[in-house]
């Protein structure tokens, strides 16, 4: 049975794709940010929910720390925290690219760094982002500078981490999903076609292939979870 971190797990993406790990063997560590979304996770003996405030980085590495204590082994870390907001150069002042970022890069970069020391010690490991299309789609990019700006550190990480970690055993992956079907999105976008857009299931079942033996060749990947949108 393989230990895999689940960061973010109480958000929409968070519960289906926990659910998929749980269904599919694996042993989850799940963080979430505090007591409520905690109570609020379903009970699972492969499951063990921790309250850990992500932005802080001796938090990270003390939350690291005790599950290695405890576990012995972790084989994977699957960050799945982040936050979004709209807004143009013209709109968007400093202030909320520093919000951004510490949602999106410093909460993955807090725990990625401790694991990874972890990984090169057993020469083994896996570490999944979610990326952004507007960080590679530069035209719907410029209409949310904060977001963009912030996920854009995720993919250069990504590659600083697999330069690193080449021969090891070690693969630093990116996921770059399109528009997710979740009912805000279809709220907030009644004539679009949700058929086109990515689901929970399919990103899923896409996360847990990266972790499973079939993907262990892999190397350096970019994977582009567009659907037809």
């Amino acid at each position: 049975m393989k230990t895999i971190i689940i960061t973010g797990a109480n958000g929409n993406l968070g519960n289906a794709v926990t659910q998929k790990f749980l269904a599919s063997g694996y042993r989850v560590i799940a963080t979430v940010i505090g007591d409520d979304d905690k109570l609020a996770m379903p009970v699972n003996a492969q499951l063990d929910v921790r309250v850990v405030n992500l932005t802080d980085s001796d938090a990270a590495k003390k939350f690291v720390k005790e599950i290695i204590n405890q576990y012995k082994k972790i084989e994977g870390l699957l960050v799945l925290v982040g936050g979004f907001a709209m807004g143009n150069i013209e709109y968007t002042a400093f202030a909320d690219i520093s919000k951004m970022i510490s949602l999106n890069f410093e909460t993955a970069y807090n725990i990625a760094q401790p694991i990874y020391s972890h990984f090169k010690q057993n020469s083994y490991g896996r570490i999944v982002f979610i990326g952004a299309r507007p960080v590679i789609d530069i035209e719907s990019g410029k209409e949310m500078i904060a977001y963009s700006l912030s996920k854009s550190l995720l993919f250069k990480l990504t590659e600083y981490l697999n330069a690193d970690a080449k021969g090891k055993n070690i693969v630093a992956s990116i996921v770059v999903p399109s528009v997710l079907d979740t009912a805000l999105n279809r709220k907030s976008m009644p004539n679009a076609d949700p058929n086109q857009w990515v689901s929970m299931d399919m990103l899923s079942a896409v996360l847990t292939f990266i972790f499973s033996v079939e993907a262990d060749q892999i190397r350096e990947p970019v994977y582009k979870v567009y659907n037809n949108s």
